[in-house]
């Protein structure tokens, strides 16, 4: 009798345990059918993607060469990946030294500054965008790279998450390192950096995906074809050349292979930050 209750168990765990992935795969299918979509969609004819033909007929691989040939696209991939880039180093820069101060280093209303400081993130960013925009005409940084990259490479997020790395790191190792005779830079770059190796390529991936698909900031910002980014050219090759949507699609795959690309290859930091991230500090 024991024997077959303990087999029934069994049948039922296999059983729920193949309904749970029957599930998760249903989701997953349904989460990756727009983007099956887009793919499919970049290779048709325009009538096929307006007849919602499961499968192009006749495969159109010619559409990526005719998105580059209509618009500026290699300009506007350029663009894009530059500023990013641009912003991620800055920020990572920024945070990473605005973090140690407020971890580390003990002067008088850190904490009270700090809180003040991670008060901003309540703020929106449509709130500040006009005082941004402003500064940036003050500056005469309107329709420039700079104006781009400047006012978003300091964010109170990255000094937050790098700031919760920082304080798990046990002091011990900076009285060590200032019995040696280490400064402050020294014990920043030799010691804090690197243990916060994580946070830090968390922050830069969380940078780069956000910074690249930025859109209503160089929407306002940039005027001149030249300086577009990816979201902004898409947005006038969709206007100026009517409803091309295999076209818009084909443009849509290649503007994600970077994002996709970072994503796979940063992966491992990026779950080990976030569960770091969200249990030290």
């Amino acid at each position: 009798m024991g024997a077959t209750a303990k087999k029934r168990t069994n049948r039922r765990k296999k059983a729920s345990l193949i309904i749970s992935h029957l599930v998760l795969i249903i989701i997953a299918l349904t989460m990756l059918t727009p983007f099956i979509w887009m793919v499919l969609a970049s290779f048709k004819s325009l009538e096929e993607v307006e007849q919602l033909r499961p499968l192009p007929s006749i495969w159109h691989p010619e559409n990526y060469a005719q998105v580059f040939q209509q618009v500026a696209f290699a300009r506007y991939y350029f663009n894009s990946v530059f500023v990013a880039i641009w912003v991620t180093v800055l920020t990572c820069f920024t945070s990473s030294m605005a973090a140690f101060a407020f971890s580390r280093l003990k002067w008088k209303h850190r904490d009270t500054i700090f809180k003040l400081y991670l008060g901003t993130m309540m703020i929106p960013g449509v709130v500040t965008m006009i005082p941004n925009y402003t500064l940036m005409v003050k500056l005469h940084m309107l329709d420039s790279f700079t104006g781009l990259i400047l006012p978003a490479a300091f964010t109170a997020f990255g000094v937050f998450l790098l700031r919760q790395f920082m304080m798990s790191i046990p002091p011990a190792l900076d009285e060590a390192a200032t019995i040696d005779g280490a400064s402050f830079w020294q014990i920043f770059v030799e010691i804090i950096l690197p243990l916060s190796r994580a946070g830090i390529v968390t922050l830069a991936i969380f940078t780069f995906l956000g910074t690249y698909g930025s859109f209503y900031w160089p929407l306002i910002l940039v005027k001149s074809q030249h300086l577009r980014t990816l979201p902004i050219g898409m947005l006038y090759f969709d206007s100026a050349y009517g409803r091309q949507t295999n076209l818009i699609m084909a443009a849509s795959v290649m503007n994600i292979v970077p994002l996709i690309a970072i994503f796979v290859a940063g992966q491992k930091f990026l779950v080990k930050g976030i569960q770091l991230g969200a249990v030290k500090g």
